[in-house]
């Protein structure tokens, strides 16, 4: 079995300090798992494992919500020779843009690199109902939500990880006058 923990530490995935998260939440630990994809090798045998997970469901087509969830829906559907799809944000509203179109009644995987609160893979289920898809459930490299399921889809994890997270207005770190980071991609909340 892959050690996801220790390939995560290895790639400098694994951050320490306070940070903000694309939820608005704070945290004293992130994930940035950018640092880990960079290498095809590595995120290959990551993503392996979430592949295991879902290859027996039916599944048309990937897609992951931009930035994080790019390269995790290519390298998924690439292990399960399926398109790979990605949603971005148009003024601050998640949608599917650059071509992409789904068929009606399409089972889509909707991919991710984290789910904390899974506000990004819901912006993306949200963004394919016109399209009259079906949702097989969320796939990620790394689940810091202690969920098992999010709003009803089932989340396949390569990782499991409890790594604290405050809500803006009862932050410990921000008490103790730690300096907040914001290493994802989200602009606004």
């Amino acid at each position: 079995m892959t050690d996801v923990e220790k390939i995560l530490k290895e790639s400098g995935a694994f951050l320490q300090g306070h940070f903000l998260l694309s939820s608005g939440k704070h945290s004293d630990g992130y994930v940035q798992c950018a640092k880990v994809l960079m290498y095809p090798g590595k995120a290959a045998q990551v993503l392996k494992l979430v592949v295991d997970q879902v290859k027996d469901l039916d599944i048309d087509v990937v897609v992951g919500p931009a930035m994080g969830g790019v390269i995790v829906s290519y390298e998924i559907a690439r292990q399960l020779n399926k398109p790979s799809m990605f949603t971005e944000r148009e003024n601050n509203v998640m949608t599917l843009r650059r071509g992409f179109s789904l068929d009606k009644g399409a089972k889509v995987l909707i991919t991710e690199d984290v789910v904390t609160t899974g506000k990004s893979s819901l912006e993306a289920i949200e963004a394919l109902k016109q399209y009259g898809v079906e949702i097989v459930g969320i796939g990620c490299l790394a689940n810091r939500s202690g969920q098992k399921e999010l709003n009803g889809y089932k989340l396949y994890s390569a990782i499991d990880l409890n790594i604290n997270s405050y809500e803006n207005d009862a932050c410990p770190l921000c008490d103790q006058g730690l300096d907040l980071v914001k290493p994802g991609s989200r602009k606004k909340f």
